[in-house]
């Protein structure tokens, strides 16, 4: 069986170390690629068919709005299968204590009974938040592991604590 790395991650404009940064690359893409290089998984990109905007503020009207009406905003595309997956590693920046509404997107589409998730997120204070407790009430047949929470910041130097975190 194989390794799945599930993501979603936000490049432009965003919040880092208490200013307003632009990222050409997401801090949980540039984790989810760490996780690659040290396992071997297969990388996928969950994208919005309509992503938020590129300017942080408006992003976060959106993505808030989102949460409030408990949206599930449709994605570019799906895995073909999980079938061939006995472990995913999921990946999201905490959106005010969970996941951003396109995960619980990915997470419904499949179901994921037998399957080990481990979660991981990239935050600037609040770590996993709930984000493990949804994961396993939209996953009820899966086993959820203890999350690795990564400072947004400070994801560039985030190689050895990944690396501890998958050899648990």
């Amino acid at each position: 069986m194989s390794t799945l790395i599930a993501y979603y991650s936000r490049a432009d404009e965003n919040y880092v170390n208490g200013q307003i940064k632009v990222l050409p690359v997401g801090n949980t893409e540039v984790a989810a690629r760490m996780l690659q290089e040290l396992t071997g998984g297969d990388l996928f990109k969950v994208e919005q068919t309509c992503p938020y905007a590129k300017d942080y503020n408006t992003c976060i009207a959106e993505a808030q709005a989102d949460q409030r009406r408990d949206a599930r905003p449709e994605l570019k595309a799906y895995p073909g299968s999980l079938d061939g997956y006995d472990t995913i590693y999921l990946g999201y920046p905490n959106y005010w204590g969970t996941m951003p509404m396109v995960m619980f997107t990915f997470l419904e589409h499949f179901d994921f009974t037998g399957k080990t998730i481990l979660p991981f997120c990239t935050h600037e204070g609040s770590g996993l938040g709930g984000s493990e407790k949804d994961i396993q009430r939209l996953c009820p047949g899966a086993k959820v592991e203890k999350g690795l929470a990564i400072h947004g910041g400070g994801v560039a130097a985030a190689g050895p604590a990944i690396k501890k975190w998958i050899e648990k």
